[in-house]
């Protein structure tokens, strides 16, 4: 074998490698914060009614369902099946808009991400440090975009295989 397809390979196994770390990164994240959340409902429902975005007959509903996504979407992510990164990256986007709001608003509260054991919420109420993780997260989630893109015959044949 040439040595030029040697590097090709090599190359290839480490970027299929850096797509299954940060796929798995993502992911473990992903479940950790739902299942601290899902952990105590009513804790992340008093988050939820801090940011003062929904009726109040709503938070309770949301702090069970929107946990719940993040963990089936993260699973999903795990296994690398179809549609999970997509709920991920609405899920993402949606948390960086909620910051956002809180930020713009001055809000001075856990941001929930972690759940009410959140080691960033006992030391300070940081929604800046939470919407820096979040970019950092999109970053990743991009990075993944980008490698899908790049690798698209062979991500979509791997797909199929499975």
């Amino acid at each position: 074998m040439p040595a030029d397809s040697i590097q090709v390979l090599r190359g290839h196994s480490l970027s299929l490698w850096l797509y299954r770390l940060v796929r798995w990164t993502l992911a473990v994240l992903f479940v950790w914060a739902g299942s601290m959340k899902l952990a105590d409902p009513q804790a992340f429902a008093v988050i939820i009614r801090d940011f003062g975005l929904v009726p109040g007959w709503s938070v309770m509903p949301i702090a069970m369902i929107l946990p719940a996504v993040e963990v089936i979407a993260a699973l999903g992510l795990i296994f690398d099946m179809r549609g999970s990164l997509a709920v991920i990256t609405g899920l993402t986007a949606f948390f960086i808009a909620i910051l956002l709001y809180g930020i713009h608003l001055g809000l001075d509260i856990d941001c929930g991400c972690f759940g009410p054991e959140d080691p960033e919420a006992r030391a300070y109420h940081g929604l800046r440090a939470a919407l820096f993780r979040d970019l950092i997260m999109l970053a990743g989630i991009l990075f993944l975009y980008g490698w899908r893109l790049r690798n698209s015959a062979e991500y979509s044949f791997a797909a199929r295989e499975k």
